[in-house]
């Protein structure tokens, strides 16, 4: 949403109000804030069958193998036919699990034509050895539609520990070096020049190459998808919290723009009221994009091994692993202060001639950025400290 179209949706809120249309008033603040939310992210993952390509759609959503909403994992072939899987906390981020290319239901000149491809935004490809032919035909196909795809080697924890049980003198990063240079070579005698290999193991995706495949993909999407990938992924290191942090925040400054509109509206307790239900949306935005909701954190010691006690026990914002409420809210901001400070001289100023709306505009856009704020920093801190323990690092931010 551009600034252009923000103002059309300010306006439309304040003029809801100064005509006492709370229901409409409602419905178009719940649109602004579900504007990023509705915008579609579809996400291919395909390649041979057994490539571990329902593991990395888990992994990547969040999900542990044994989740009832998970993708069917074994030894043989489990994927049939094309299957959805949305994000369990952004639901318009869809990965799409294929079946496996070259299998006796999907031969690999019938695949391409059995799915309608068109409606990913891009491909991820995955192989547990080398890529093979079935692979290459599949991105050769791809590149004729013009769309982005992107080759990841899976399983890579099994082959270093494979090699290290094999090796007198191992070194893992000479491992993991024979191992993408070996993927790229094979790729290359297929006729792909300079192709991108990305070695990951779905279950530790903080190890290896994951954050290079996030950064590729933030960096190659439109930019009006970037942020809803960024959000829908995986904290798997500090950079990637860091990065959505700095996203979050920069959308701040509009909900301060959209609290200042509703202060404009003579009508005492409305504004506050507006606000409230505002900031708990968006903070409750910030918790997801975290993962510091219970489902997320019980997922993350799952597949840490950590027990979830020890990650509650860092935390140590008051709006992170709760569900957020008006009353929670409300709770913390009167904690705060200054800030309670600024919103009850809102109110007052409101009742003064003249002068009034105006300073109580002013002071709603100051109140509305610096609550979301000091939110924001606080669950980012958070954030960190979770990871840091989950990985058994130094949780001091």
């Amino acid at each position: 949403m551009d600034i252009k179209e923000e103002w059309v949706v300010l306006k439309e809120i304040k003029e809801a109000l100064q005509n006492n249309d709370q229901s409409r008033a409602a419905e178009n603040i719940q649109k602004y804030l579900d504007k990023e939310k509705n915008i579609p992210l579809n996400i291919a993952i395909t390649g041979e069958s057994g490539s571990g390509k329902s593991t990395f759609v888990n992994s990547f959503r969040g999900i542990d193998n044994r989740d009832e909403r998970a993708a069917p994992t074994g030894v043989v072939e489990t994927t049939m036919e094309v299957t959805p899987y949305p994000h369990p906390n952004y639901p318009n981020v869809t990965l799409w699990d294929l079946p496996g290319i070259g299998t006796t239901s999907f031969p690999a000149d019938k695949y391409l034509k059995h799915f309608e491809f068109e409606r990913f935004d891009f491909f991820i490809i995955i192989s547990d050895t080398r890529f093979r032919e079935n692979d290459v035909k599949l991105a050769q196909e791809i590149q004729k539609m013009e769309k982005k795809f992107y080759f990841v080697r899976s399983k890579i924890d099994n082959d270093v520990r494979s090699e290290k049980r094999s090796q007198r003198e191992f070194n893992e990063e000479r491992t993991l070096v024979q191992i993408r240079e070996n993927c790229i070579k094979g790729l290359q005698k297929k006729g792909f020049e300079t192709p991108q290999v990305f070695l990951v193991s779905s279950l530790e995706l903080h190890l290896y190459d994951f954050h290079l495949l996030e950064e590729t993909l933030e960096r190659e999407l439109p930019e009006h998808k970037r942020d809803v990938l960024l959000l829908a992924m995986p904290s798997v290191n500090l950079e990637i919290i860091n990065k959505k942090k700095k996203a979050l925040k920069s959308k701040i400054k509009y909900y301060a723009m959209l609290s200042a509109a509703v202060g404009g509206v003579p009508v005492p307790g409305i504004s506050l009221a507006v606000d409230i239900a505002m900031i708990v949306g968006v903070v409750t935005k910030y918790v997801f994009a975290f993962g510091l909701d219970i489902p997320s954190l019980s997922r993350l010691a799952q597949s840490t091994g950590v027990p979830l006690d020890e990650l509650l026990a860092v935390i140590l914002s008051p709006l992170a692993a709760k569900k957020i409420t008006a009353e929670l809210i409300m709770k913390v901001v009167q904690s705060l202060g200054i800030t309670a400070a600024l919103m009850a001289a809102e109110e007052v100023s409101r009742l003064i001639p003249g002068f009034g709306i105006p300073a109580a505009m002013g002071l709603s856009f100051l109140s509305t950025y610096r609550i979301l704020s000091t939110f924001l920093d606080m669950l980012a801190d958070d954030a960190q400290r979770v990871f840091k323990r989950a990985l058994g690092l130094n949780t001091s931010v």
